[in-house]
């Protein structure tokens, strides 16, 4: 082979080799954001971005939607990923440096951010309320996640309904995604409530920022 053709392979393998490793580089970071009716929040990359089963956006196909998780498909190969928890490179694992320290919410109808997550182990409902001095459950809740009450410190506590009896309690785990916080204050209120109120009890062990709909919480 010509010495220029050599130097023209070698150009070739060098170039081949720096776009297969910028194609790697790129693989996308995705999240579940939430889950609207028959469509997926999707934030690709920190883009939220609403899709429909079986729709493609660069390269991302959403293959199903189930509950609180859904799989999507990334150069044949499928993900599943679950509402809260943290950005995953399709394919791969979490995206590197997120385990365990960021959580990222996406606002649903309403401006609202509501995620999924876990109570000492149980699945429950979050409503991020920043007005809430502690995270905040409904004793109905409470009963339903096996929480016990005999030891809690009772006092009261002014609503928008008034005053109303409180439990105060210390919750042995509280996870959202990947990210889970021990040893959390709460208040256990006779009220009934949809969502569990994830008051700053929790959110004051994170730095906070709000990008227009997409909140990241980063562990201090």
């Amino acid at each position: 082979m010509k010495r220029r053709d050599l130097a023209a392979a070698a150009l070739a393998s060098t170039i081949g080799g720096s776009l297969r490793a910028q194609g790697q580089a790129a693989a996308p970071q995705v999240q579940l954001g939430g889950v609207m009716g028959s469509k997926a929040m999707l934030v690709v990359n920190g883009q939220p971005q609403m899709m429909l089963v079986g729709e493609s956006r660069g390269g991302i196909r959403l293959v199903s939607l189930q509950g609180d998780q859904a799989q999507v498909e990334y150069g044949g190969r499928v993900q599943t990923l679950r509402v809260g928890a943290s950005p995953v490179a399709v394919g791969g694992a979490p995206a590197g440096g997120n385990r365990g320290r960021e959580i990222v919410l996406v606002a649903g109808p309403g401006g609202h951010f509501i995620t999924g997550g876990s109570i000492n182990g149980q699945a429950v409902s979050f409503l991020v309320d920043t007005g809430a001095t502690t995270i905040a459950l409904s004793q109905a809740e409470a009963a339903r996640i096996g929480l016990d009450l005999s030891n809690g410190r009772r006092g009261l506590t002014s609503t928008a309904n008034g005053v109303v009896p409180v439990i105060g309690v210390t919750l042995s785990s509280v996870r959202v995604g990947e990210v889970e916080v021990i040893n959390v204050p709460a208040a256990v209120i006779p009220a009934s409530m949809p969502h569990v109120l994830l008051g700053n009890s929790f959110l004051t062990r994170f730095n906070m920022r709000r990008e227009n709909d997409v909140m990241r919480l980063e562990r201090r």
